[in-house]
């Protein structure tokens, strides 16, 4: 057969991996490839093809080994949020368990509106060798799989039956990526005889294409309708989340805020939108805030959110502002500008906090409100600076990470993820400066902070070689996921981890407590099936994936160390034991809603839950 005229011969696994390599993005007037290359595990589903097309792209493509799928994702959400969702990396594993590991990284991703790709097997399209290794079988549905779980956690699904269908998959699956609004992962079932069939693809499919992020303007009439609503603010606060950097609008943000005298509180996505000596920066919000912005976000009357999917730590599960607070939502997702009533205006932050500005060109807060918000402030910093202190008292999360903001440089960037350090990190880090820190509590994901800092390192290394990516990770998710700090020795991206051992799941012990529950099966102490408690001893574990480890025994010996971690050219661990009762940040929490017995025999449940009914009574309805 005579192949067309203006057309190549390729299999879908190679034309796939060729038209990434010709996608690009202009970023600050520098063209770069959209995808910086991806991490695998191959198997029998994703080896023969797609692992031979991989590798003849993997100079512009490069492929980074993993160790576990899960983590992969972990690697490739991070390495996305580096780069303000500019830039993307794909994930490949085989069909079945390689696959499924990914589901939870995938949900992560969707949570925090993070671009990622997965390219994963799938069972042979034909059915002729079927039931093949790993296939899970539903007996009345052949067509329904593992990769079907996926539609739940992505914002773009497809099965490739026929290698034609990814010249109109492909481009579908990079504009998800890219949209402001829309951004998620994307996933692409690839059968395993699908991925080898060839196809004659025209040449233009991969033609270079270069991309732009869009900006969304607002429509005037919200805008209209904002600036006449925060005319009549008393006390305006802004509350500034994570959507303020992906549009790059942290100038936008300072302007409008010190030109019209409104103080700023930060979500946990947005911690680094303002400096820390900033005078507009009031703080962190919500269940893991700041005495001073939880203070000035119960006392305003109009509340302008940007950027922020108001999510219950923010907002205390609602109770963090006033009932008759009014809210204006900017934000570039319909869905999020709409929340609890909101005064949407949707569009891009950049763009809108422009436009809201110009509506409000003669207006000023009252000066007085902005200062009693700076008052507060004060007493917040006069509160870390005492509590991040190591002083006469057991070590604690605060004081590893006083220690480790005072001693870092600026552009370091810092990663952590759930258990007890979020909250930890979100109210005692004082910001050195814009977007350098990753704190992931969008999906609450223990096990994301030691590959979330080796994929932030692979970003940080194409951007800031210098500069050093520090991961605070407490014993329990280190336990958890831990292999990639052998992928940081073998591939030389250094990371500097501050492993803060408190005996287990010190977090959801202390929720156990205060909730007037006893310990049960949280600290490995309380563990009722644990017959021989021992401790793990880190620095030896980190040491056999070649890292460079030690142990301190007080903070008195910190500062050394961490020297010694920032001088050496390789991933280092300091592990410290902290206390699992004392040294918990006290103050800067609002309510927060959890499942309470109703019923119960514990007259300590029974007062829990008068309390939680207290609480309940500041709520807001949606109104």
């Amino acid at each position: 057969m005579t192949q067309p005229e203006g057309t190549i011969r390729l299999t879908m696994a190679q034309a796939l991996m060729g038209y990434l390599a010709n996608q690009y993005i202009e970023i600050d007037g520098k063209e770069q490839l959209f995808c910086g290359g991806g991490f695998g595990i191959f198997g029998h589903g994703n080896a023969p093809c797609l692992g031979e097309a991989l590798y003849d792209h993997r100079a512009e493509l490069p492929h980074y080994r993993g160790q576990n799928e899960q983590s992969m994702g972990f690697a490739a959400a991070a390495y996305a949020k580096y780069h303000l969702r500019k830039r993307f990396m794909f994930c490949t594993a085989s069909a079945g368990p390689g696959t499924s590991n990914l589901l939870t990284s995938a949900a992560l991703a969707h949570a925090n509106r993070l671009p990622m790709m997965m390219l994963c097997g799938d069972t042979f399209l034909t059915r002729l060798p079927d039931p093949v290794l790993q296939q899970l079988e539903h007996f009345n549905n052949p067509t329904l799989g593992v990769n079907d779980a996926f539609k739940a956690v992505t914002r773009y699904w497809d099965r490739i039956t026929h290698p034609a269908q990814i010249i109109q998959s492909l481009p579908n699956a990079i504009a998800t990526m890219l949209d402001p609004a829309d951004c998620g992962p994307v996933f692409l079932g690839l059968p395993q005889d699908v991925q080898g069939w060839a196809y004659d693809y025209p040449e233009s499919f991969f033609s270079k294409r270069v991309h732009h992020i869009r900006r969304q303007t607002p429509d005037p009439r919200e805008v209209e309708a904002a600036c006449a609503m925060l005319k009549s603010a008393k006390r305006p606060v802004i509350i500034a989340g994570g959507g303020v950097q992906y549009s790059g609008a942290v100038e936008e943000l300072t302007k409008f805020a010190t030109s019209l005298g409104f103080p700023v509180i930060e979500t946990i996505a947005g911690r680094a939108n303002l400096l820390n000596d900033d005078p507009m920066n009031i703080g962190p919000v919500g269940v893991t805030g700041s005495n001073s912005a939880n203070w000035t976000a119960e006392n305003a009357d109009v509340v302008l959110a940007v950027g922020t999917r108001l999510q219950d730590f923010t907002t205390g599960s609602w109770t963090a502002f006033a009932q008759d607070a009014q809210i204006v939502a900017l934000n570039v997702g319909r869905y999020d500008a709409s929340k609890h009533q909101s005064l949407a205006v949707v569009g891009d932050a950049k763009l809108g906090l422009e436009a809201l500005e110009a509506g409000l060109s003669d207006l000023s807060a009252p000066t007085a409100w902005l200062s009693s918000a700076q008052a507060e402030r004060k007493k917040w910093d006069t509160y870390v600076a005492d509590n991040v202190a190591p002083g006469n008292r057991p070590a604690s999360y605060a004081q590893v990470i006083g220690a480790a903001n005072r001693l870092c440089s600026p552009r370091d960037r810092v990663v952590t993820a759930a258990g007890g350090l979020p909250a930890e990190v979100t109210a005692n880090w004082r910001t050195l400066d814009i977007g350098t820190v990753d704190v992931e509590f969008g999906f609450s994901c223990m096990g994301y902070e030691i590959a979330g800092g080796w994929g932030a390192r692979i970003a940080q290394t194409e951007q800031e070689p210098d500069a050093e990516t520090i991961v605070f990770v407490g014993d329990g998710s280190y336990l958890l996921m831990n292999s990639d700090i052998y992928s940081s020795v073998l591939t030389g991206k250094k990371l500097i981890l501050l492993v803060c051992d408190n005996g287990g799941f010190a977090v959801i012990n202390k929720l156990q407590n205060n909730t007037g529950n006893a310990s049960f099966n949280t600290l490995i102490k309380d563990a009722p099936t644990v017959e021989a408690p021992f401790a793990v001893d880190f620095t030896a574990h980190a040491r056999a994936m070649g890292a460079e480890a030690e142990f301190i025994e007080s903070m008195a010996d910190f500062d050394a160390a961490f020297a010694r971690a920032q001088a050496s050219d390789k991933t280092y661990v300091i592990e410290i034991k902290v206390d699992a009762y004392e040294g918990w940040t006290g103050e800067g929490h609002t309510w927060w809603e959890v499942g309470s017995p109703e019923v119960s025999p514990h007259k300590s449940i029974q007062k829990a839950r008068r309390d939680v009914e207290d609480g309940r009574k500041k709520q807001r309805r949606g109104v």
